[in-house]
Formats: C-alpha cells, structure tokens, sequence
C-alpha cells in the first residue's frame, strides 16, 4: 500500500523529544520511509527546524519546529520472507524489561529496512507487539555481524542511553577470527580513517590522514595453525572500524567481503564458511548498571 504525503507538514517537538537527535526522531515519526531518504531530504534542507538547515546530529529542543517535506512511502514486504524473520528475531530476544529489550541479532538481518531491504530488525520489533511500536535503536551493528543490540521502548531510557554513549561510558566487546597468527603483543590500533564512495557506488572506510581519529584494543584469545580468535574493545565508535583496523595490520576477518583476503575467503566458503566471524559479544553501559553478554557462536572455534 502506497502512502502519500502531498503537503509540507509541521512538526512541533514535544517534551518526549528533547535531546534526541533530528534523524532518529524522524525516522521514529516517518515510518515507511526509508532511513537513506530520511538523510537524504536532510542534507538537501529539505527538513528544516526553526526555519533553519540543521545536520542530522543535532539535537531537538523542546518546543522546535520541523518542516516536513512532502513524501511517498511504498513498502514492499515479501510475506513469507517477513514470518520468517519475524520469528528469528523473536527467538532472539535475550533480555526483556519494560522499557527496554537486547537482541542477540542474527547475521544477515539490517538494522534498518531501506535501500533495497524491507524490513530491517527495528521493523520487525515494531511488528511483534504493541508494546514495542515506539521502539528505537539505542546503537547499530552491521549487516553481516551478529550479537548484542540494544532497543529502547521508551524515549526517557533512551536519552539515557545515549547520554552514556556521548559520554563513552559505554563498553563494547567483539569476537572476531581472522586470518593469520594474531601477535600477543599487538593490543592496541589507532589509524585516521575516512568513508569513501568508489566509482562503483560502493561505500568503503579507507585510511586517509584527513580523516576522523579510530582506536580499538586487541586481545589474543586463541592461536590456531592458520587463523586467530581474538577480542576486540572499541574506543571509538567509527563506521567498519574493527574490520578496517584488522585488515590495515594484515590480519582480516574471516568473511569479510568488503575488507577481507577474497581469495581466503573463497577456500574457507568451500569448508562451509557462510557468514563475517565478528560477533557484538557483550555491551556494559557503566553508570545505568545495564550489561549483557551473547555467547560467541560455536561456528567461530570451527575455524581456529
């Protein structure tokens, strides 16, 4: 079913919006629309707030005013692909409490529908009850990465959440296997990396000195004959940035088709390899007292 939106529409921001940031609250009022022409319409000034451009990032004050600009949305939902999913993600709730759930996401969901997908997890919680139909991402992992996401159900915990993640009082752990024999000593990656678009229209984080500062802290867990689980805790939180920082030290992971060995890849995918082993193992966030773990997957110790 098609929706549209042939006027520009007003928005004044309510007290339940203050302090979140104007594409989160516009992807929680647009629903249907896809996060990509969110941004879009926002960096064309499309959307306006008090009349001025604003960046995605900023963040809404009580009593602002959004411009809306006129819009379509158009879902295309595969039925029998949504109850699948629907049921993974369900079956994949590891923590429930009233104003909040943790996933333990499968690989190959998106956080988000959009570009191409039609549902994304957010989606697809919304769909599980009516309880969660306000429900927002707290933070996003990749596609093709597993583990620990956390979902808001109310706006109150997720200015908290997001207030510790501003303040990077927030611990976040990876499990990752990658090719090579991790050195005990290398505990430690900061590199200046930039998002880049290639002439494909692919999107990539390459190593660039005019870029934004990363660093991640490494831990050696296992040493295999070809291959190495290793622990990674992210300082900072930049877009691929433990996969860029594994393959810039010539250990990629495992799977990775955007910054991996491809030819690895392609003997480990004749062994049965199907999916990136990078896994969101575990989150803390330090001062709300909230922790969760996600065992790392028993396909992960098969390549090490």
């Amino acid at each position: 079913m098609k929706e549209n939106f042939h006027q520009v529409s007003f928005y004044k921001v309510s007290s339940e919006y203050k302090g979140v940031r104007l594409d989160n609250c516009l992807i929680s009022k647009l629903k249907g629309l896809p996060r990509a022409k969110i941004y879009s319409i926002i960096r064309k000034g499309e959307v306006r707030v008090n009349k001025s451009r604003c960046k995605p990032s900023y963040r809404l004050q009580k009593d602002d005013e959004i411009r809306i600009p006129p819009y379509t949305t158009k879902p295309k939902i595969n039925k029998k692909s949504s109850e699948k999913n629907i049921d993974k993600v369900e079956r994949s709730i590891i923590r429930k409490e009233t104003s909040f759930l943790i996933i333990n996401k499968p690989v190959g969901l998106a956080c988000h529908g959009g570009s191409g997908i039609s549902l994304g997890l957010i989606e697809i919680i919304r769909q599980l009850d009516k309880k969660y139909k306000d429900a927002q991402l707290v933070h996003r992992i990749d596609k093709d990465t597993s583990g620990c996401l956390v979902v808001s159900l109310k706006k109150t915990i997720l200015r908290e959440f997001h207030k510790e993640i501003r303040n990077k009082d927030v611990d976040k752990f990876y499990a990752a296997v990658v090719k090579g024999h991790w050195p005990i000593d290398l505990q430690k990656i900061t590199l200046s990396i930039k998002k880049e678009n290639l002439k494909t229209g692919e999107r990539v984080v390459k190593q660039n000195q005019a870029g934004k500062f990363s660093e991640t802290e490494f831990k050696l867990i296992t040493a295999g004959l070809s291959n190495s689980l290793i622990r990674a805790k992210i300082i900072t939180g930049r877009t691929h940035q433990i996969r860029v920082h594994s393959s810039h030290k010539g250990y990629p992971i495992l799977g990775d088709v955007k910054y991996g060995d491809a030819s690895y890849n392609k003997q480990q995918k004749l062994k049965g390899l199907n999916r990136m082993l990078l896994h969101a193992e575990s989150i803390n966030f330090k001062n709300l007292g909230i922790e969760q773990h996600a065992p790392i997957p028993e396909v992960f110790r098969e390549y090490v």
